[in-house]
């Protein structure tokens, strides 16, 4: 199997290293967090020159490990394998969404529980730990946790195989590449699988005996798995566009005769976004310079489980594209929304009206702004007045992006908006800063 690097990773973990704060390494099951911690990072320490036995690493997803579950036995365990109190430790949890909460045998208060907040703020503050641990589960990182953790935990949001992690070990050329990657993916064993078939099988069973499992079980819910799986498959149709809740219910309603409130769909989808397993874009009204609260767009945090929920039949490359280019942002740290921009104009009858239009992506970090859209092809003028109708409207100096699908040579029209094609793009993070 091929080794991959996923230095962006490492690299946060280093720089972190013996910092005396919390590593909550977290993403989508499957994503790369227990070879990035175990594998990559522990080779990284004993090459330091750490010895083995300074690395304690328990994996909680793995039966043999079920005892530890128990907050009680998991602190026992740890600091029985740390038995020198003049010796650095590098303690590895891996998947400490599975400590259960149990209440507190040493009280009365049947309210009062134990889970792993209490075994981790209690490992935080031997002199000698340094703590990493991995969770597949954003509520772990909710406002009311890290506040548990005193503000003492650093996330390291890992994500499925970028782009150019895929094109640094393919065997061919970029264009190959980019119609591997938007029909499969990044979940890192597609890339050790050869056939269609056996990719396809192993996307569709990740969602079957893991992502709906972990909902199901995360939730206590027992009769629901048909309806997430249902509710999976019209997100995954609708990428790209604009939706609430109450149209979800509607669609169900109309095309599948069932009827599920709103609340409820909402309710699930925040079950998704908690597992990692889609995102969300709020849109942004860029001249009035405020949220717009609903509708929003969702994306797959993988295209190649997108495509999977469709059995591949629905493989639109434009929709595809736009969902590759929001992951790969936010992977790059930026805060990524879909940009509205409203115009002025005459209907037929003279009257004016506004119109609302749409820039597929306003991305920011820190002081630095961009506006980007998506587009197939730019080569009939009248389809790139379309695209860029948007971006011309925008009255501030921020820099313009239109990323396409078509091989082009990176130019800037005279407008000063830039023009480039989609794996130039994925694979030159320096662009944006150019």
């Amino acid at each position: 199997m091929k080794q991959y690097a996923r230095k962006q990773y490492l690299d946060q973990l280093i720089q972190k290293k013996d910092n005396g704060r919390i590593k909550v390494i977290t993403g989508l099951r499957r994503s790369g967090k227990s070879y990035l911690l175990f594998t990559l990072y522990r080779q990284y320490l004993l090459d330091s020159g750490i010895n083995e036995e300074q690395i304690v690493g328990l994996a909680l997803d793995e039966i043999d490990n079920a005892k530890y579950r128990n907050p009680f036995e998991l602190n026992k365990v740890v600091r029985e394998r740390m038995p020198d109190p003049n010796r650095r430790y590098y303690v590895f949890i891996d998947e400490i969404q599975f400590v259960a909460e149990i209440p507190n045998p040493y009280v009365n208060d049947p309210n009062e529980m134990i889970s792993f907040i209490d075994v981790v703020l209690g490992l935080m503050k031997l002199p000698n730990a340094d703590i990493y641990v991995t969770g597949s589960n954003s509520r772990m990182l909710s406002s009311d946790i890290l506040t548990q953790f005193r503000d003492r935990g650093d996330e390291i949001r890992v994500n499925p195989f970028s782009f150019a992690e895929v094109y640094e070990q393919y065997e061919g050329d970029k264009r190959g590449a980019w119609r591997d990657f938007y029909t499969y993916g990044g979940m890192p064993l597609v890339w050790a699988m050869k056939t269609h078939e056996e990719k396809s099988r192993y996307l569709r069973d990740l969602f079957s005996r893991t992502y709906i499992r972990d909902v199901l079980e995360r939730h206590q819910m027992k009769n629901d798995a048909e309806i997430l799986e249902m509710l999976l498959n019209v997100l995954a149709s609708g990428i790209g566009s604009l939706t609430n809740p109450s149209r979800l219910s509607n669609t169900f309603a109309s095309e599948r005769q069932i009827r599920i409130a709103p609340d409820t769909i909402d309710k699930y989808i925040g079950f998704f976004l908690d597992a990692f397993l889609i995102q969300k874009a709020e849109r942004y009204d860029v001249k009035g310079r405020k949220y717009i609260k609903t509708p929003v767009k969702y994306y797959y945090s993988d295209p190649g489980l997108r495509n999977a929920r469709l059995g591949f039949r629905q493989l639109e490359e434009t929709h595809l594209m736009e969902n590759v280019l929001f992951n790969d942002l936010v992977r790059r740290g930026f805060d990524v929304d879909v940009g509205v921009v409203e115009q002025n104009v005459r209907d037929d009858s003279g009257k004016n009206i506004r119109k609302q239009l749409e820039v597929d992506f306003v991305v920011n970090r820190g002081d630095e702004r961009y506006y980007i859209q998506s587009a197939l092809s730019i080569a009939d003028p009248e389809k790139r007045e379309q695209e860029i109708a948007s971006l011309i409207r925008i009255p501030d100096s921020f820099r313009k992006i239109v990323v396409v699908r078509d091989y082009i040579k990176p130019w800037q029209d005279e407008n000063g908006i830039q023009y480039i094609g989609i794996e130039d793009f994925l694979l030159d993070e320096s662009y944006l800063s150019r």
